[in-house]
């Protein structure tokens, strides 16, 4: 089967045919850089990373560009609200944004551009729009007016001509109240402080439309093959896009339109008031594993709504630990038998389900399963001495290939290197180290949290942990023991 994308732009499913043949150049609408990211924005870079994992597990090579709008009325506010510039205000954000993808592992993109380094290009961009009739002066800023551009609504299905005149359609926050057109160019006012760019075409500073058409053309060229962001930016931030890069140069903008749905949480809209917003650090400061976190977010299918709960978390938190309990036992299998031909079945029949579903749209919910329903199966040849050695080397070798896709740290894990049987009350604890020498002072305190677990003292057992963590040592529960891993 082709791999085949539902493209918001045709409002259908296509084969995917990249430009040039084995590249992909891409676009994702990054944050912006005013307040920590929460787990909404993260469902869109989970998806970003899946999309781009998976073109990569294809054999694709792939330019991928994020950009960081580091200037617009929420940047200036909050750093003129705090008394400090708009760079070390943005930095500040950029900065934990970095840290986030890290923790969620999420692969860097090629470049993340900043609107407030592409000035000049945005400059001459408006300037191009202006000399052919797109674009007008007003008393506040230049505007792109979309009743110059006859396709206007094509990718939200917006009717312009439905619109009446007047009536205010919120596209972005330098909106004019009676019309539809969006800024180009904001002219600078007090609010403004000492943010703006002295140009040819105004004192001022640019639109948010506008940055993201010209980051993007400035790196994939006039036309590339695929755009994402979350549903809630097709119409304006999206439409817009297109009218005006097309407007500019001409060509079709983008040819591959993908959208994710939105996250809700407990089945309602996140937000502060109803006390369901999160942070990616406030869940972290919960318990919550971040791989928990990444296998929540993309598990579902990234046109579906996903319904974030605290439930349905723990759970994630459990299926990861039994994903990574599964790469353990393959890596510390010894059986020197005879190569069991069943276990190829099961390979090709869990790898070849994996592919098809994700070659169809991306559907991680029938993907999943599959790996599952291999686990289960070789679960049941592990336990029996049923397969061999090389037999589990070759299962090991897939869960590596699924992982390049679903980024969940199965790479990271390693042989047991070592173990120790200790006594606790009068029971065997197993104390097995991975990437970690045996130490007096570890294994003291592993005992002393055991101890703790067992009188259900939750709180001193959590504070050691914690202790350890602080020290660079995980501690996860295993059957019969714990596994000291290297952070």
């Amino acid at each position: 089967m082709s791999l085949r994308f539902y493209n918001t732009l045709t409002k259908r499913k296509e084969e995917f045919r990249p430009l040039k043949e084995g590249e992909v150049r891409m676009y994702n609408c990054g944050p912006t850089v005013y307040d920590y990211a929460h787990i909404g924005n993260f469902r869109s870079y989970i998806f970003a990373d899946i999309l781009r994992r998976y073109l990569e597990y294809k054999g694709y090579r792939v330019m991928q560009v994020m950009n960081l709008t580091d200037v617009d009325d929420k940047t200036i506010r909050g750093s003129r609200r705090e008394g400090i510039s708009l760079k070390e205000f943005t930095e500040r954000y950029a900065k934990a944004f970095f840290e986030d993808i890290r923790t969620l592992n999420i692969r860097p993109a090629t470049i993340y551009p900043r609107a407030t380094e592409h000035i000049e290009e945005i400059v001459e961009f408006v300037k191009v729009l202006m000399e052919k009739g797109f674009a007008y002066r007003s008393e506040d800023g230049i505007y792109f007016s979309i009743r110059k551009f006859p396709d206007y609504g094509k990718l939200s299905g917006i009717n312009v001509k439905n619109l009446k005149a007047g009536a205010r359609v919120k596209q972005d926050e330098y909106d004019k109240e009676h019309a539809h057109d969006f800024a180009l160019w904001k002219f600078w006012d007090e609010e403004d402080g000492d943010v703006y760019w002295e140009t040819d075409i105004g004192k001022g500073r640019p639109g948010w439309h506008i940055e993201c058409s010209v980051m993007s053309t400035k790196y994939l060229g006039e036309t590339f093959d695929i755009h994402t962001g979350g549903v809630d930016l097709i119409f304006p931030h999206h439409e817009n896009e297109i009218a005006q890069s097309e407007a500019k140069t001409g060509k079709p903008f983008v040819r591959y339109w993908l959208h994710n749905e939105h996250l809700l949480v407990e089945g309602r809209k996140m937000s502060k008031s109803l006390g369901n917003f999160f942070t990616l650090r406030d869940l972290l400061a919960k318990g919550y594993e971040p791989m928990a976190i990444r296998y929540l977010l993309l598990s579902a299918h990234y046109r579906a709504k996903l319904n974030f709960t605290e439930k349905a978390l723990k759970s994630a938190e459990n299926t990861v630990k039994s994903l990574k309990r599964f790469v353990q036992d393959i890596l510390d299998y010894r059986h020197e038998g005879n190569n069991n031909p069943e276990v190829d079945r099961i390979i090709e029949k869990a790898r070849r389900g994996f592919e098809t579903s994700l070659d169809d749209d991306l559907n991680m919910p029938e993907a999943l399963p599959f790996v599952f329903e291999m686990i289960s199966e070789i679960n049941t040849f592990l336990s029996r001495k049923e397969m061999s050695t090389e037999d589990a080397k070759r299962v090991y070798r897939l869960m590596l290939r699924f992982d390049s896709v679903l980024g969940l740290g199965l790479d990271k894990i390693s042989k047991t290197h070592a173990e120790k049987i200790v006594d606790i009350d009068g029971e065997k604890y197993t104390i097995s180290y991975h990437d970690v020498k045996p130490d007096k002072e570890i294994e003291k305190l592993v005992i002393e949290r055991e101890k703790y677990r067992r009188m259900k003292a939750w709180k001193e057992a959590d504070e050691i942990r914690d202790r350890l963590r602080k020290k660079g040592i995980i501690l996860e529960d295993v059957k019969g023991g714990v596994k000291v891993t290297g952070a």
